[in-house]
């Protein structure tokens, strides 16, 4: 069944309404937002509220509030007490304190430092009963004594429900009051409040529907039996009728319901017999992350972090070249099948096949993170490290006696004779520490002792498929059953680091509304798989038109079968492995780039529109939207320079024709960069006042010919005027040159040479400045000349002009990095 083009990303960002020169008069207005994860992390939705918050902060200020249950311990130590700077507010809450109820207010520690109502829950229990009688009174739902996270919730629903209604009592007519609820928790509240006719505007977001979880976590085909569950039924026979009707009742008393992705828009038009409103995606604040030009220096360092485990997790049979491995991971909750741990597994299996029948000398070390019961730690993992360390003790040993030795010799004038540097004692210690690392078992595939081992879904298909980290297999896999800590005594790394060090993130969901593991890669430069049935996937799909370029893969999971599929996500990983180093580099460049479109800064848009979508339809009077839209564009971000990439394209379909035939050019290739990221729902279209791009019909019958002749003696460090090879994916090398000659002292010599041909007409004052004012400066220019050459004369000063663009990168990355 195809997605519906009127629930895409595309359909809905090109509908978004003109009102940005009238936006929402937040004096007038109070936003609360409630959800029970907030400051209590339990699941996604932390990290959504979380990360938002300071750019809802930045845009409502003291007229922002979030509300959620209250815990003793969360509020002790990420909370600062302190009294509401609205009185009205005040004057609310003290009439539920008068009444028996707790209510706590501060602020949440975290970036934005947010105002937090919090309700104790246990406070007002003695209310339940009552509760319960009022909420079948309005809509005839019943909840079971022994369901205590749903009368909780209800407990928390009526709190915030009295919360409000003393709010509006005191407010009057202004300022007007919106309220967003997140998830089936907070569902209760939205019921009575709109049964008591509170006048205010509400927002209902789903991230997941209740019952697609229980679904899935079965094993069904959900995607493609949508129109067949019996939704009763199925709720019915899960225990969980009661969850599933607060659920629904909660998303047709919202004057807006909101989805986070496509795929769950669809989903909920199924489940919960509502058409979303409104798609809010979830974005991640990318200032958190930011390394700026550092991320790929922050990969070689944790990198060797990693590869410092690897080496004593597989003592004695290291015969790999670490320098030719590659670290994969995937990382999430431990549910098998919806996180795709299983396809995941059998394309290990085919790519470890694919590896050795073709001789490739590379090696694919794969890290399982999912959290998993366990006993401790595997003995053979901790003897690996012990085992390791010994080693670096001994050679470091060894080398301050050899030093030593070495350095005597040499103040006496002699060459040391390297028989007798070493004495009987230096080799008999380095023959121990030889010996010590013998193994005669496999390395481990755990690094802990499973409390379930031949039950366990991961371990059960590693024997299924026979990867048992042998010599003779170029996959080996690492399965680390616990959340990564830098305190850990195994692999002391935080998840940040370890993603900032692994080469590529798999992630074939079956299910992930969202899924934040692959945004979090991409906004730290990793490349990363994920699906078509992820509310990522869909949303790169929709955005970029060619994800694979700027190092995301989207496996189709959902109009492909699991063979196909399977054999997808193996090719995409075989490609990958087939990169030399330096495309690695390239792809993580452009991978980084993309990180701005995930930021809250864009995205909260979505949200923004939501909140002027409900008071529109609850003050009809005071609000109205505009009718007349327009496309909304993501603006192109700062961060993205224009970067040749010749496997992207203006239309989402395109030949293999269309590739070998189509010319290189880099203002082309910049521009579709813009339009690739920023204009998705204009991916086949043509913008008003340009010409469409000359056929290639004509030059089809002569490039090809030419290219096999030229292409061969094309040296690997040209730059420009070849595919893949754009003169912006040098500068690294560049710096990375020149950093080499800084760290040893060499002198550097730069040559400039412009062909007025090649470049665009711009004045060159900027470099004479770079030159005189600022290079003089800097001790490692003693040699700075400038090098023109135009119809075979040389010329001693720039009297012709160069790009802009080359000067002003050459000066970011030469001038002020060193400074």
């Amino acid at each position: 069944m195809p997605l519906s083009r009127s629930l895409s990303m595309t359909s809905l960002s090109g509908l978004l309404p003109t009102w940005e020169d009238d936006e929402l008069p937040v004096e007038d207005l109070l936003l609360f937002e409630v959800a029970w994860e907030v400051t209590n992390k339990v699941g996604g939705i932390y990290t959504v509220i979380q990360s938002k918050a300071k750019v809802t902060v930045d845009e409502w200020g003291e007229s922002y509030y979030m509300m959620g249950p209250y815990f003793e311990h969360n509020f002790k130590t990420q909370v600062e007490g302190c009294v509401p700077p609205n009185s009205v507010v005040q004057k609310a809450m003290d009439a539920l304190i008068s009444n028996g109820c707790q209510v706590h207010f501060g602020r949440w520690l975290i970036e934005g430092s947010p105002y937090v109502i919090l309700f104790d829950i246990g406070s007002a229990a003695w209310n339940l009963d009552r509760w319960k009688g009022d909420l079948w009174e309005i809509c005839h739902i019943g909840l079971p004594y022994h369901d205590r996270e749903a009368n909780d919730s209800l407990i928390l629903g009526s709190l915030i429900a009295w919360f409000f209604k003393e709010l509006t009592d005191h407010l009057g007519d202004k300022p007007n009051v919106i309220g967003h609820f997140h998830e089936w928790q907070a569902g209760p509240g939205l019921i009575l409040s709109r049964s008591r006719n509170i006048p205010m505007a509400t927002v209902f977001t789903t991230h997941a529907t209740l019952l697609g979880r229980y679904l899935c976590a079965g094993n069904v085909d959900f995607y493609n039996n949508l129109d067949k569950f019996n939704i009763d039924k199925e709720a019915g026979e899960r225990q969980i009728y009661h969850r599933y009707c607060l659920e629904r009742a909660a998303v047709h008393c919202a004057h807006v319901f909101t989805t986070v992705s496509q795929i769950t828009a669809v989903e909920a038009n199924h489940m919960l017999h509502r058409k979303p409103d409104v798609v809010t995606p979830n974005g991640l604040n990318v200032k958190k992350f930011s390394a700026m030009h550092e991320f790929q220096n922050l990969h070689s360092t944790n990198k060797t972090r990693i590869q410092e485990f690897v080496r004593g997790h597989f003592y004695g049979h290291l015969d790999f070249n670490l320098d030719r491995t590659l670290f994969f991971f995937i990382a999430g909750r431990y549910e098998f099948s919806n996180k795709g741990a299983d396809i995941f597994l059998e394309s290990l299996s085919r790519l470890n096949y694919l590896l050795r029948v073709h001789r490739n000398d590379l090696t694919v070390v794969v890290f399982f993170i999912m959290p998993a019961k366990t006993n401790n730690f595997n003995v053979e993992s901790l003897k690996g490290q012990a085992v390791r360390k010994q080693l670096w003790d001994t050679a470091h040993t060894v080398k301050e006696k050899f030093g030593k030795k070495l350095y005597e010799s040499l103040l006496t004038g002699q060459i040391p004779d390297m028989n007798t540097i070493l004495d009987r004692d230096d080799l008999t210690i380095m023959k121990r520490a030889i010996y010590a690392t013998q193994r005669h078992s496999l390395p481990p595939v755990t690094t802990h002792n499973m409390m379930d081992d031949s039950a366990d879904p991961v371990l059960f298909n590693v024997r299924r498929i026979g990867l048992f980290n042998a010599r003779n297999d170029r996959v080996k896999i690492i399965f680390h059953p616990e959340f990564l800590s830098s305190t850990s005594p195994l692999l002391p790394m935080d998840y940040e680091d370890f993603v900032r060090g692994c080469n590529l993130g798999v992630f074939p969901s079956y299910y992930e509304p969202w899924g934040y593991t692959p945004g979090e890669c991409t906004v730290m430069g990793i490349p990363s798989v994920t699906t078509n049935l992820s509310g990522f996937g869909c949303f790169i799909e929709e955005h970029v038109s060619d994800p694979a370029a700027y190092g995301i893969y989207i496996v189709d999971r959902r109009f492909k079968s699991p063979e196909e599929s399977c054999n997808q996500l193996t090719q995409f990983m075989f490609s990958f492995c087939q990169q030399s180093r330096r495309q690695r580099i390239i792809q993580r460049n452009r991978t980084e780039r993309l990180s701005e479109l995930l930021d809250w800064r864009y995205l909260g848009r979505f949200y923004t529109h939501a909140r002027h979508l409900a008071l529109s339809r609850s003050f009809p009077e005071q609000y109205k939207m505009d009718p007349k839209t327009e496309g909304f564009r993501y603006p192109r971000p700062s961060s993205v320079p224009p970067s040749p990439s010749p496997s992207l394209h203006s239309t989402p379909h395109h030949s293999d024709v269309e590739d070998e035939d189509e010319p290189y050019n880099e203002e082309d290739e910049a521009e579709r960069d813009r339009l690739n990221i920023k204009a998705p729902f204009m991916l086949g279209a043509v913008p008003e006042g340009k010409k469409k791009q000359p056929g290639v019909r004509s030059q089809g019958i002569k490039i090809p010919q030419v290219r096999r002749i030229v292409k061969p003696r094309i040296q690997e460090e040209q730059c420009d005027f070849r595919p893949g090879h754009g003169t912006l994916d040098h500068f690294y090398t560049l710096s990375t040159v020149l950093e080499g000659a800084w760290e040893f002292a060499q002198p550097v010599y730069i040559c400039f040479v412009a062909l007025e041909k090649v470049f665009g007409h711009v004045p060159r004052g900027i470099l004479w400045v770079v030159r005189e004012e600022v290079l003089p400066q800097l001790e490692e220019f003693k040699h700075f000349g400038v090098l023109f050459m135009n119809h075979g004369k040389l010329e001693q000063e720039i009297n012709r002009f160069v790009g802009a663009a080359v000067m002003w990168v050459l000066y970011q990355y030469v001038v002020v990095k060193k400074e």
